[in-house]
C-alpha cells in the first residue's frame, strides 16, 4: 500500500480543488457548447455515468459526456477500440481531444478522484487484471485520476493484457508522487488534447 506524507496529500488535494474550480468556472462556456453538440448529434442523455472502483476499492459513479450510442453495453462490459461502431461521430472527436472527460472535474471536487492518479477501472476488469498482475492492488491505495502517466505515455488499453502492460507506468508514478510530477503529467495531457491523440 502507498502512503503519501501529509504535505504531499495537502498539496495534491489543494491543487485538485483549485484546478477543478477554475476549469468548471472558466470553462463553463465550453461545457455549454459540448452539451449542445452532444444533444443534437445523437439520441440519448447528454451525460453518461458508470460505476468505477476508487481508493480502497470504494465504488463511485464516474461522469462523462456521452460519446456512444445508447445501449452500447447491452452485451456486457466492453473496452473501446479505434474502430468501435458504438462510438458516435461527435463522440470520436470528443474522445480524441478528451473533452468527454471534462465532467470528471465534478468527481474531483467530490473527492472521489484526483486530477492525476491511476485510471479508475470497473470491477469486471479489475478482477481480471489482478489475476495476471497482483501488483495492480497497489494502485487502489490512491485516489484514481482524471489523467495518469499510463494514459499519456502508454495510451488507452483495448484489452486486459494491455491494461497489465500499462501498469508499469502507473507503478512508477507511485514511487514519485508530487505536485511537480502531477503538473508535468497535466502538461503532457494538454499536449495530447491539442494534438487530438486521445482515444
Amino acid at each position: 500500500e502507498v502512503q503519501l506524507n501529509l504535505k504531499v496529500k495537502l498539496l495534491k488535494r489543494g491543487f485538485d480543488l483549485l484546478f477543478s474550480c477554475s476549469v468548471l468556472i472558466f470553462g463553463f462556456p465550453i461545457f455549454l457548447i459540448l452539451i449542445f453538440l452532444t444533444k443534437i448529434t445523437s439520441k440519448g442523455p447528454i451525460f453518461y455515468s458508470q460505476e468505477r472502483i476508487g481508493k480502497n476499492m470504494k465504488a463511485f459513479k464516474i461522469y462523462k459526456f456521452r460519446s456512444m450510442f445508447i445501449d452500447s453495453e447491452k452485451l456486457g462490459p466492453q473496452l473501446s477500440s479505434d474502430l468501435d461502431p458504438r462510438i458516435t461521430a461527435w463522440g470520436k472527436i470528443m474522445r480524441k481531444t478528451r473533452l468527454d472527460e471534462l465532467p470528471q472535474f465534478y468527481n474531483v471536487l467530490k473527492g472521489e478522484m484526483s486530477i492525476v492518479g491511476p485510471r479508475p477501472e470497473r470491477q469486471f476488469f479489475i478482477e481480471q487484471i489482478l489475476e495476471k498482475a497482483p501488483n495492480y492492488r497497489r494502485l487502489l491505495s490512491l485516489r484514481p485520476g482524471l489523467t495518469s502517466i499510463g494514459q499519456v505515455d502508454y495510451g488507452y488499453a483495448e484489452n486486459v493484457d494491455q491494461m497489465c502492460d500499462r501498469l508499469d507506468h502507473d507503478l512508477n508514478y507511485l514511487n514519485k508522487v508530487s505536485l511537480l510530477s502531477d503538473i508535468k503529467i497535466i502538461l503532457k495531457t494538454v499536449k495530447v488534447m491539442i494534438k487530438a491523440e486521445g482515444k
